[in-house]
């Protein structure tokens, strides 16, 4: 079958798979097995070297299956099918979205580097950076989104460690704000510190967008990062990961997932191959659901100001709006928003949601909602929390595939509830 001219959705539930190899079954098995037999000993030899490295694949060869640490059938075709959305070379999934951003970090960076990263990121990957690297003796400098490529640069420039940059991870839109990070302008400072000696990697954590709504790659990007528990799993009942980029990059990161041992294993894979089928049309109606939910809460008199790419978009900069339309193909269906008073409204309002479940994890089919500053972004320093709005009256919701005017009305009352805890004073200037 001619695949070249149909789109991803199209292809979701047959590209990589051939019903012959496994006795004509419609859906791909789980190969839950640990190891795969050879024909004969040559022919184990030769799939040994390819797996290390000593040759390359000849161009009619199949990558023949050895050990499901190293490759298994659900993993593989899953990763072929990953590629599709974002057009990248290769892929590796991992047991988590931390797992895929920590061995990246690990394989691309050394003792003495330094690190370039945007904030916020989610809390997860904060503490891997500002803790464990550091262990690592691998420093770190942050931005903001507000910052300019020549703040950016003089920073750099500053830590007097230009010369060993050698990765820049970038989360865009950033969890818990949406803040956006212009991936090209990030590409610029990239080409600015390259030197021939010194490869810098470009990653960016595209878990808020999905592989549907963003695709960083065409950016200038070398690695896209997912947590493949969120929009890829989509059903709140798979923990995974992804990582995205050139065969030559893929080839070193999936090496260094083998020795780690954290590879995907076949029933994590199988659970995201069948998701991936309707990944689609689940996240066309979380986004279509998130308009008609940010539109609610932007008029309403509890809520202070509220954090969604289409509110950005309409209201933002121009430098703001151009980035938005450049890089983003939907405003996404995540929306944080600060409610008025502090902790206290923040905590009645989530305590009193019905529809909407109170918990961490986003991109399910299920809406959620959490308090970044206490949950999600507990770890993160109280000063960088200042500086990037995660402050004890921030909520974030994760908008899911239920009906939308449920889901407004849940809020609603939610809103309603938060008001009442209110002092008479604080009622009154929310009033004016």
């Amino acid at each position: 079958m001619d695949y070249s001219n149909m789109r991803p959705e199209s292809l979701m539930m047959s590209y990589g798979y051939k019903p012959s190899l496994s006795e004509g079954a419609i859906k791909c098995p789980i190969f839950q097995t640990s190891t795969f037999v050879f024909n004969n000993a040559m022919e184990g030899k030769r799939f040994f070297e390819v797996a290390y490295g000593l040759r390359e694949k000849d161009p009619s060869e199949e990558l023949g299956l050895i050990y499901s640490r190293l490759n298994n059938p659900d993993l593989e075709i899953l990763e072929n099918r990953l590629c599709l959305w974002d057009e990248a070379e290769d892929a590796a999934v991992f047991e988590s979205g931390m797992s895929a951003i920590s061995t990246s970090m690990l394989e691309f960076m050394e003792p003495g580097d330094l690190l370039l990263y945007s904030k916020p990121v989610y809390g997860g990957t904060d503490h891997f950076i500002n803790h464990f690297l550091k262990k690592l003796n691998i420093e770190s400098v942050g931005f903001l989104a507000s910052d300019s490529k020549e703040d950016i640069i003089n920073r750099i420039n500053a830590t007097g460690k230009g010369d060993k940059l050698a990765m820049i991870h970038i989360e865009t839109p950033a969890n818990p704000t949406n803040a956006v990070i212009d991936i090209e302008m990030c590409a610029e400072i990239k080409e600015h510190f390259h030197t021939d000696e010194k490869q810098i990697v470009l990653s960016v954590d595209n878990t808020y967008m999905g592989p549907l709504w963003q695709h960083p790659l065409k950016h200038g990007a070398d690695l896209v990062l997912y947590s493949a528990t969120k929009y890829i799993g989509g059903h709140s009942d798979v923990i995974a990961g992804a990582c995205l980029g050139s065969k030559e990059l893929m080839a070193r990161v999936k090496g260094l997932r083998t020795f780690m041992g954290n590879m995907a294993g076949p029933w994590t894979g199988w659970l995201l191959m069948r998701s991936l089928e309707t990944l689609k049309v689940r996240m066309d109606q979380q986004a279509t659901n998130a308009r008609h939910i940010a539109k609610f809460l932007d008029a309403h008199p509890m809520v202070e100001r509220i954090y969604y790419l289409g509110e950005m978009a309409a209201n933002g900069s121009d430098e703001l709006k151009a980035i938005i339309n450049n890089q983003f193909e939907s405003h996404g269906a995540m929306i944080a928003f600060d409610i008025k008073g502090g902790e206290r409204e923040a905590f009645a309002f989530l305590d009193n949601l019905k529809l909407m479940r109170l918990a961490v994890s986003l991109g399910g089919t299920e809406s959620l909602a959490e308090h970044p500053q206490t949950m999600t972004h507990a770890d993160v320093s109280p000063e960088d929390k200042i500086a990037m709005n995660i402050t004890e009256k921030l909520v974030r919701l994760s908008i899911g595939v239920e009906n939308y005017e449920d889901l407004i009305a849940d809020v609603s009352q939610a809103l309603d509830s938060a008001s009442d805890v209110m002092s008479i004073d604080e009622k009154l200037m929310v009033q004016r």
